[in-house]
């Protein structure tokens, strides 16, 4: 009775052993397949997406200081957002009727969601699409990505509200509650994961734009600090808006020379090559800490950058590849070792060399075919984050 439990132990121990040598053994192939590839793709997709972008913007007007930065900010809305620039700035580029500005001010957020604060122009330039609704018309309006759409499950008719920069200091910000007026269509470019609405509105969050009650109707004297013949000066009591209604719309008004406003970039749409050409040597040096990039030319630089770092990469990777296939060559050598006995009796009972070679190239073939289908689970789960792939290669 010893004698069988003994050899029911070692039986099990060995079924033990070879399951996780196999399931160890799929896992090690699986990797090695699986890396590889999704890096190529990644690279691949992100050249890809970043030449697109760029070629489809001429120039951009911006803060001197880190080019790439401000094409990274402007074309994707991600990276460090750059110093702002006035909007007299981008009147400069206008003035010279070389061709057309369209200002982008993306300082404020809605949850993870970038805000866009820019004109229609915009949508035309990018040549978007509404998949329902209309576009933004008036102040506290916006129109919202597909992806931003599917994620929050939005739909026309619903609204956002902005989120504050810092939760302990309110002073001059103002979360503002927008009305959602259209969802674009899909384009597969980061115009799906922003919220597009007009400048002026994200002034309003700034606290450069807001309305608030009538002074001269209201009959609470508590917000009254001084009345005069002309003019009535009001404390810190006073009702401001945060929700834009037809009812509250006329009350919304600009403090300061609306020139003096921030945008955090231009996209400038030269009339032809002469007119770029002609631009970007106005600003070639250009004194008010301002300056002018070819989106092309920056991006450019970060695909070389982003290739030289998977030069490395493909070489790291090659060289734990070779090894771990040695390590797995080294194991299957090692199993069939411990296996003498099994396969001297398989042998004994009958069965031929070739047939049991063809065992162990069965045994090799599953393993290799399982390891295949795990890499393509893999890179299919990994895939469908791509674009988060994607948006840390180019941070």
């Amino acid at each position: 009775m010893n004698s069988i439990n003994n050899s029911l132990y070692i039986a099990y121990r060995y079924l033990v052993y070879h399951r996780v040598r196999t399931i160890m053994l799929v896992a090690a192939l699986a990797i090695i397949i699986f890396v590889p590839i999704l890096l190529d793709m990644v690279v691949a997709e992100s050249q890809r997406r970043l030449n697109t972008r760029a070629e489809g913007t001429p120039l951009i007007l911006g803060e001197k200081g880190s080019s790439l930065d401000l094409a990274i900010n402007s074309l994707y809305f991600i990276a460090k957002r750059p110093g702002d620039i006035t909007m007299a700035n981008i009147q400069n580029v206008d003035e010279t009727e070389l061709g057309y500005s369209i200002p982008l001010y993306t300082r404020f957020a809605s949850g993870q969601r970038r805000i866009v604060g820019t004109t229609p122009d915009y949508v035309d330039f990018r040549q978007l699409q509404l998949a329902e609704g209309r576009m933004f018309t008036i102040l506290g309006e916006a129109v919202i990505g597909a992806k931003v759409a599917g994620d929050l499950k939005l739909a026309v008719g619903d609204t956002l509200i902005s989120s504050p920069e810092n939760l302990f200091d309110l002073a001059g910000q103002y979360p503002l509650q927008m009305n959602i007026v259209g969802i674009l269509a899909p384009t597969g470019t980061a115009d799906d994961e922003i919220i597009i609405t007009d400048i002026q509105t994200t002034w309003a969050m700034a606290g450069l734009c807001h309305g608030h009650q009538d002074l001269a109707k209201t009959g609470d004297e508590t917000v009254i600090i001084k009345r005069d013949k002309n003019k009535v000066t009001a404390n810190s009591n006073l009702k401001t808006y945060t929700v834009n209604t037809e009812e509250n719309l006329d009350s919304f008004h600009v403090h300061g020379d609306p020139e003096t406003f921030p945008a955090t970039a231009a996209v400038v749409v030269p009339n032809d090559e002469k007119s770029k050409t002609i631009l970007l040597g106005r600003y070639q040096g250009y004194p008010d800490g301002i300056q002018l990039i070819q989106p092309r030319a920056v991006v450019q630089q970060l695909i070389a950058s982003i290739l030289r770092i998977k030069r490395t990469l493909d070489t790291i990777v090659v060289t734990v590849g070779a090894s771990t296939l040695m390590t797995i060559v080294l194991v299957f050598l090692l199993s069939i070792r411990l296996r003498e006995k099994e396969l001297k009796t398989i042998f004994r009972l009958g069965c031929s060399r070739p047939a049991i070679s063809g065992c162990i190239a069965a045994e090799i073939l599953i393993i290799a075919a399982c390891s295949l289908i795990l890499a393509m689970v893999l890179f299919t789960l990994a895939w469908s984050q791509s674009d988060l792939l994607i948006k840390q290669l180019i941070r």
